[in-house]
């Protein structure tokens, strides 16, 4: 759900402000606010060379591909499109776990709901096909593509490498990293000179950094830890319900009958996904029992 009103306050944020940079002092002011919590608070081990290698390609691929390219990409594109297309990040997923993770490959009605939520993303998106006509709305398409490949693939990453259990030190250095990773890429693609500090700027930006980033992000890397990657995968379908909605209340983006039954046989889809993975772990249950 927060993650929902983001595309939101990101749509908002880069209006008036560099987009590259807006994702590096959002991402990099949460990172030093959740590290600096954690070394006050719990005064953990220095890590060392490895530990922020890891670091480092997880925030690159999570923070800086990801977050900077979708931030970039809302200079050009809808808030609710956005939301939209980073939907198709759970077939990605399962795609790739099909070839990395055998032990979590999907059954059936999992491939079925996520089929079906797939086709309630295509249902609202065929409604902005016309956008297509504008150079700058079909870059702005291609690059939240490349974003949610990289996302996809730094999820996977985490899930399945060996790395230091505090979760909050975690995601507070790939923030940091990231960011930092995202001031090259404003010195290069940034206009500088579009630098406004508005009031709308400045509130979608603190609320980026706490909600968003040292909020959601250590949510979002806590389910990691703790469920299949492709059930973790949902809240990308959730994200357009909210965003659409958001977009259309708030900046009069595009909202009509066909979008709302596209919603219902996105939350279809969700609800066969969850429902195949109650399945499988209840039959897992009952293996080990008999065992």
């Amino acid at each position: 759900m927060i993650w929902g009103t983001t595309f939101l306050a990101i749509r908002i944020g880069v209006h008036e402000f560099p987009p590259f940079l807006f994702a590096a002092i959002r991402q990099i002011g949460a990172g030093l606010f959740l590290t600096a919590i954690v070394f006050i608070t719990q005064k953990p081990k220095l890590p060392n060379f490895r530990y922020f290698a890891q670091m480092a390609v997880m925030g690159f691929l999570m923070i800086t591909l990801s977050n900077g390219l979708v931030s970039w990409a809302e200079v050009f594109v809808d808030s609710g499109i956005a939301a939209i297309i980073c939907s198709l990040m759970p077939v990605l997923v399962i795609l790739i776990n099909l070839s990395v993770n055998r032990s979590e490959l999907p059954n059936t009605m999992i491939v079925i709901g996520a089929i079906i939520g797939l086709a309630g993303i295509v249902l609202i998106f065929s409604e902005h096909l016309q956008s297509f006509a504008d150079p700058n709305y079909t870059i702005g398409i291609l690059l939240i593509f490349i974003a949610i490949v990289s996302w996809a693939a730094g999820s996977i990453l985490v899930r399945k490498s060996n790395q230091n259990s505090n979760l909050f030190l975690n995601a507070g250095m790939q923030m940091l990293l990231g960011g930092i990773f995202c001031l090259p890429l404003s010195f290069m693609f940034d206009d500088l000179t579009l630098i406004h500090w508005t009031l709308p700027t400045i509130y979608s930006l603190v609320y980026l950094s706490i909600f968003g980033s040292a909020i959601a992000y250590v949510m979002y890397y806590y389910a990691i830890s703790k469920l299949p990657m492709t059930l973790v995968s949902l809240y990308s379908y959730i994200n357009p319900l909210v965003a659409v909605t958001l977009g259309s209340l708030i900046l009069n983006e595009k909202f009509n009958l066909k979008i709302g039954f596209a919603f219902v046989v996105t939350l279809v889809g969700i609800y066969l996904v969850n429902r195949g993975y109650l399945i499988t772990s209840t039959k897992s249950d009952l293996d080990k029992t008999t065992v």
